[in-house]
């Protein structure tokens, strides 16, 4: 069996509770890492100092060269591993800790750190090798099944990136044009690189006439069905329209060329559905408006306030990709048997239309309806939890801190203003502190979807278009992910224990 000793990075980076944020952040940026241990005087590790902590602490004001890290770091008394303890037992040991690396001892005493990834890697290269003990568990939770070079996920840390850049500093500082054209291409485009890509999703948004006479069929009534469902057969009939090959067929380039025009299309599909659900003419695409100011102006038929489509766009920045989530999964399963790029796409449109997944934000809206005034919300949470339901818009799968997407988001809310604001931001903290009171430890926060209701709602969307909203952008990394399957496929084929009636049995008489 082999030891957390042979698989971890030694020496490890370390600094003492004493120091500044100023000089323990100047040494990670000199180290190009995204934690270190802190120690006590006698070298044991007391605390990890990460990214998350400095953001935190970069919205407080207060002076780096001065403040103390022992004051700021929010893991404290953290899980460490003896250097000697085998690999499996060691990542079952620390798998639910909330830092992503841990401090490796002997006697006590720092002797290096291990990553959660590695110890998993490792440990599930010995599962291979043992077949009995390679069932995975419900839900595939904690399971690498690919590689990616398109973002992750670090839920201990509450952070997230797309590539190499930070989710929450792109969408602060950038268009979904260029994030868009990032994410497929892996560089971030030039002014010139810019004007022309934007200038094709405008030449690609247009409905074909085919689709657009469909498309009184397939919404139906409002109150019939769900718009996500209607969006799901119309991406369904374009795909056919565009004569879209079978993945298996095609170079990277068509394949790409076909996705960018199906996430340039899939806006004007919504609006369309949208308005004719409500007994509207459709609007045509405006030839100026970038792609979020022109789903809204195709929405309402009038330009939008700038402050409300940059709202809408950086949230749909923060939601193009968040890992391998059960509609992108989705969306690489299907690529990898060979079908074409529209069948991948309404396969994970499926997937996003299950509550579980995309549609907690309109419910997030009903529930502060629901409650109607913040010195309601504490009464309102403990009944919700003495009685065993879920409280929309707080927890999540991936994170055990707050979800960075909510936080630009509550800036962002907090930006526009509105009664429907400072409702939320009452109800937040009520929450939050009931949550802390009744269930002790579970670090329970507001996720993406709780201030999304906020944003969405405040820029003038109707609850129908938040979950489509969603997809208007995730979208956007589905294409994203496709292109990476299909760069290097295998088809995706797990296996199933059977746990059934022993087989064969005789047929009865």
């Amino acid at each position: 069996m082999r030891t957390v000793r042979e698989i971890m990075s030694a020496p490890a980076v370390t600094t003492t509770a004493g120091e500044s944020v100023a000089a323990v952040t100047a040494r990670m940026a000199d180290k190009n890492i995204g934690s270190l241990i802190v120690l006590d005087d006698q070298s044991r590790p007391i605390g990890i100092w990460t990214e998350r902590d400095f953001l935190l602490f970069s919205s407080q004001q207060v002076a780096p060269d001065t403040a103390k890290i022992a004051d700021w770091m929010a893991i404290k008394n953290p899980a460490v591993l003896d250097s000697h303890e085998e690999i499996e037992a060691a990542y079952a040991k620390v798998r639910n800790a909330p830092h992503r690396c841990v401090p490796v001892v002997e006697d006590g005493k720092i002797v290096g750190v291990v990553s959660k990834s590695d110890l998993l890697e490792f440990a599930s290269i010995s599962q291979v090798e043992s077949p009995e003990s390679n069932a995975a568990p419900k839900g595939l939770s904690g399971v690498v099944v690919a590689e990616t070079e398109l973002g992750d996920v670090r839920g201990q840390e509450g952070f997230y990136h797309y590539r190499q850049y930070s989710a929450i500093d792109l969408a602060k500082h950038l268009s979904i044009e260029e994030v868009w054209y990032f994410l497929l291409n892996g560089t971030l485009p030039t002014a010139v690189e810019r004007s022309a890509f934007l200038a094709e999703i405008r030449s690609l948004s247009v409905i074909p006439a085919n689709v657009r006479s469909m498309l009184s069929q397939i919404s139906g009534r409002a109150e019939d069905t769900e718009l996500l469902n209607n969006l799901r057969t119309a991406v369904s009939f374009a795909a056919q329209a565009f004569d879209f090959k079978p993945s298996l067929d095609i170079d990277r380039a068509e394949l790409m060329a076909n996705g960018i025009r199906i996430c340039a299309v899939v806006p004007s599909l919504i609006a369309a559905l949208y308005r004719i659900r409500h007994g509207l003419d459709i609007v045509e695409p405006h030839p100026e408006l970038g792609y979020t100011a022109n789903y809204l102006y195709m929405i309402t038929g009038e330009i939008p306030d700038p402050q409300f489509a940059r709202a809408i766009e950086q949230y749909q920045i923060l939601t193009i990709d968040h890992g391998f989530n059960a509609s992108t999964f989705a969306a690489r399963v299907i690529i990898s048997t060979g079908a074409d790029i529209g069948a991948a796409m309404a396969g994970a449109i499926g997937a996003l239309s299950g509550p579980l997944h995309g549609g907690a934000p309109s419910r997030v809206l009903e529930m502060l309806h629901a409650i109607g005034q913040p010195e309601s919300a504490r009464p309102w949470a403990r009944n919700m939890v003495e009685n065993g339901k879920r409280i929309m818009g707080f927890g999540h799968r991936v994170y055990k801190t707050h979800d960075p997407r909510s936080l630009l988001l509550r800036e962002i809310a907090i930006g526009l203003g509105g009664e429907l604001m400072e409702l939320a931001t009452n109800v937040e903290k009520a929450i939050e502190e009931v949550l802390s009171e009744l269930k002790p430890g579970r670090e329970l926060y507001a996720n993406v979807e709780y201030y999304a209701a906020v944003v969405m709602s405040r820029c003038g969307l109707h609850p129908d278009l938040f979950t489509p909203t969603f997809a208007s952008s995730r979208i956007i990394g589905w294409s994203a992910h496709i292109l990476e399957q299909a760069s290097d496929n295998r088809i995706i084929r797990p296996s199933a224990r059977y746990v059934g009636p022993p087989a064969p049995q005789p047929l009865p008489n």
